[in-house]
């Protein structure tokens, strides 16, 4: 019997295969009833079957071998499959584990009442594989697409519905602080609270920051005119607050300004310095330095330490890549240089500009920012 007659006859008897399969796989949600369990199987098996007869053209089936078959359009069975899957708590992997089960499963049965012996059994078992892998290949796209977008979603909720307690938080913290009729031990823990609510804060800013750029919006900025010098001075001066031992050395050649972001400058500046202290050696000065070249600002933080690896830079300002590859694993130098990275380059993107890294024995590990003077 040809594998396609096959399949339509017996599609009872695959289906019960499917959802044992199902039945198997454990998830956080409730379980799934048989309807639940066999959902849109029919109509991917139906789907198969009809693409099995379908005449193919060789050049068309080399198409298909190199995942480039036709795009199924909205509707398709795979496609509904994989959101209600996603939607059932189903993990991709376990998604795909269905269609490697249902695979095995067609095979065997038919296998089991036939030999292989005419050159259509052959070409049947291609086709079938093909129609298999098309309807798992779409199936991964959609679940792909709903997983990044609810992941955009979270983040984009999450940074804003924190904001209002924290601020709320933040500025009762201040009132204690300044009230009079506190004694030394309880404005010491009142000052704890605003610095560890302003970290928080500052967590929440990068949360929807990054929720922005992945949204496709990009990080919102206000130009106006900026002076860079003044900038740079006040972010150290902070910096030397919290870190006291650090020689941080400013060099100004000339008066930079032009229009920038000051709030959004003032978190690049902040981002970089802060990165030098944290991570350079304390022993020896971090060199900062604002000039001119041309029709650019050019803002740079040099500092030296453990130097940043080699395969770390071209993904450093990826906190995808970093988090992923590198960070499980990172010490020193590079460790906790991620987010704030990527939000500093996409600041500078949104100026116009462009941020370098570079990070050898002789120059030690510096950053450099050039920006359009306008």
């Amino acid at each position: 019997m040809r594998l396609h007659a096959f399949i339509l006859r017996h599609l009872e008897q695959i289906l019960a295969a499917w959802e044992s399969f199902a039945r198997t796989v454990e998830t956080s949600m409730p379980a799934m009833d048989t309807q639940g369990l066999r959902d849109h199987a029919a109509q991917i098996l139906m789907t198969v079957a009809e693409d099995m007869q379908t005449p193919q053209t060789e050049r068309q089936q080399i198409a298909k071998s190199h995942g480039q078959g036709p795009v199924a359009d909205g509707d398709a069975a795979s496609q509904t499959h994989a959101m209600t899957r996603f939607v059932a708590g189903f993990s991709m992997d376990q998604m795909v584990s269905e269609y490697r089960a249902l695979r095995s499963s067609v095979l065997r049965l038919w296998l089991a009442g036939s030999r292989i012996d005419d050159e259509h059994d052959f070409q049947d078992m291609i086709r079938f594989n093909e129609a298999i892998d098309q309807a798992l290949i779409e199936s991964i796209a959609i679940y792909g697409e709903a997983v990044e977008t609810t992941r955009k979603t979270v983040l984009g909720v999450l940074g804003h519905d924190l904001r209002s307690p924290l601020g709320a938080v933040l500025m009762a913290s201040d009132l204690l602080g300044k009230s009079m009729n506190l004694d030394a031990r309880d404005r010491k823990l009142a000052g704890q609270i605003s610095a560890s609510v302003g970290r928080a804060n500052q967590m929440v800013t990068d949360l929807l920051d990054l929720a922005r750029c992945n949204l496709g919006s990009g990080i919102p900025v206000d130009p106006e005119n900026t002076d860079l010098g003044a900038l740079c001075a006040s972010v150290i001066d902070e910096v030397r607050t919290a870190f006291p031992r650090a020689q941080i050395i400013l060099s100004v050649s000339e008066p930079v300004t032009g229009m920038y972001d000051p709030g959004r400058m003032e978190q690049v500046l902040n981002n970089l310095i802060g990165n030098a202290v944290r991570h350079g050696d304390l022993q020896q000065p971090i060199l900062v330095t604002l000039s001119r070249e041309h029709d650019c600002a050019v803002f740079s933080v040099q500092n030296r330490g453990e130097l940043i690896p080699a395969n770390v830079l071209p993904h450093i300002f990826n906190p995808q890549a970093r988090y992923s590859t590198y960070a499980a694993t990172e010490k020193g130098a590079s460790a906790g240089l991620g987010l704030g990275l990527f939000i500093a380059a996409e600041i500078v993107s949104a100026h116009g500009g462009e941020i370098e890294v570079v990070s050898t024995v002789e120059q030690g590990t510096i950053f450099k920012v050039l920006l359009p003077i306008t």
